[in-house]
């Protein structure tokens, strides 16, 4: 098969897992705002497909990350080859769309990664792998900066209430939080813009140097940029709103202060980590940050079992992505036919999915509420009045 072929196959399917990145991520920024009334749902996804596209133009550091760093290659480490790449992108692409019809949280990031690696081992074993990148640029920042987010979102929540305590019935203040909202949950749009836009950017430039088409060592051209800036935006318009309708059980309770409290501090984690070239998952951030939220709100409780449900998503996405990525790169080593059976095998995959999804279609019309997939583990403590005195049940 043609090389140029190849890489434009390529493309378009990195262009399309940029797509879904975008659907996949949509409740991230504009959850809170939403479920607060802040914002219209339309409206909110709407800001948030602009602000990502804006986002995208902003720093180039995480791209870099995945198109030098992650997978060794040239003189010291391997040639890695676009059908490699191919490969890992359908594992990506697959596993995001099984979850989507699902309405599952996982974070597109670590598909996108497990769907690589786990080609480039079967291309050329596991020295492939720079696993100092890996550890220190993705895997810890996986651990630390929703901790981080956190803890952030737990200490600002406990000031907003502090300083809008409501004394002898007086007006506490608080409803200037949600205008406020969206502002912050701009911010975290144009954020998620800076960072996961840019690792379908990473993936292309990978894929140009990899064909010859680009001099080793460079950064994505301005249209490789553009391209996914508006796939990103595009994705995000959409609204994901399967996705949302599962995130979103029971967290239309939640509060414009501790909204804006998890919002700015999403923000604040995500752009830190495009700034130093960290591939974060933003949904793992977004969850930290709700979570913190929630907790540093008196009257609230984290729902544990609903927290480690989460969490066993996220574990499972890197191992699955990978495998599929894996089995990808088996059948491509049969040459072209192996590339032809790998596109017509996703396409079909890809178009099942969506004919499946459309016997129980979701909208803006009839998704439950939109709101974040970290928010879906807080639960509000009723309060009721005995004898004057305020009781917690």
């Amino acid at each position: 098969m043609d090389l140029t072929l190849i890489v434009v196959l390529v493309i378009v399917l990195a262009l399309f897992f940029d797509f879904t990145n975008g659907f996949h991520d949509t409740a991230n920024a504009m959850a809170t705002p939403i479920a607060t009334g802040a914002l219209r749902p339309k409206t909110a996804v709407a800001l948030a497909a602009v602000l990502n596209l804006v986002g995208a133009f902003l720093s180039t550091e995480v791209a870099r990350t995945i198109s030098a760093g992650l997978i060794k290659e040239g003189t010291d480490g391997i040639q890695i080859s676009p059908e490699i790449i191919f490969a890992g992108l359908t594992g990506a692409v697959i596993w995001n769309m099984v979850t989507w019809l699902y309405g599952l949280p996982s974070s597109s990031s670590h598909a996108l990664f497990g769907g690589l690696i786990g080609a480039a081992i079967v291309g050329f074993g596991f020295m492939a792998i720079d696993y100092s990148v890996l550890l220190s640029k993705v895997i810890l920042p996986a651990i630390i900066a929703p901790l981080i987010a956190g803890l952030v979102a737990f200490t600002a929540t406990k000031v907003a209430y502090k300083l809008t305590r409501r004394y002898d019935g007086r007006p506490d203040g608080r409803g200037g939080f949600r205008r406020g909202q969206v502002f912050s949950s701009s911010l975290v749009a144009l954020a998620h813009g800076t960072n996961d836009a840019q690792k379908t950017m990473g993936v292309i430039t990978l894929t140009l140097i990899a064909g010859g088409f680009q001099a080793a060592g460079t950064g994505p051209e301005f249209w490789v940029i553009l391209a996914c800036a508006l796939a990103i935006a595009v994705g995000t318009y959409t609204g994901g709103w399967r996705i949302i309708r599962t995130m979103g059980s029971g967290l239309t309770a939640v509060k414009p202060a501790q909204g804006f409290a998890a919002e700015t501090s999403t923000a604040a984690a995500i752009l830190a980590s495009s700034h130093l070239g960290f591939a974060l998952s933003t949904t793992q951030v977004a969850s930290g940050s709700v979570i913190g939220s929630g907790l540093g709100r008196k009257g609230s409780s984290v729902h544990w079992r609903t927290a480690g449900k989460v969490g066993l998503g996220w574990l499972f996405t890197l191992p699955a992505s990978g495998a599929v990525g894996a089995i990808a790169a088996l059948v491509a080593h049969l040459g072209p036919i192996g590339i032809i059976i790998d596109a017509v095998v996703a396409t079909g995959f890809i178009v099942g999915i969506f004919l499946w999804a459309r016997r129980n279609p979701v909208d803006s019309r009839n998704a439950i509420s939109d709101v974040d997939a970290a928010g879906g583990v807080i639960k509000q403590k009723k309060v009721r009045r005995k004898n004057g005195a305020r009781v917690k049940t």
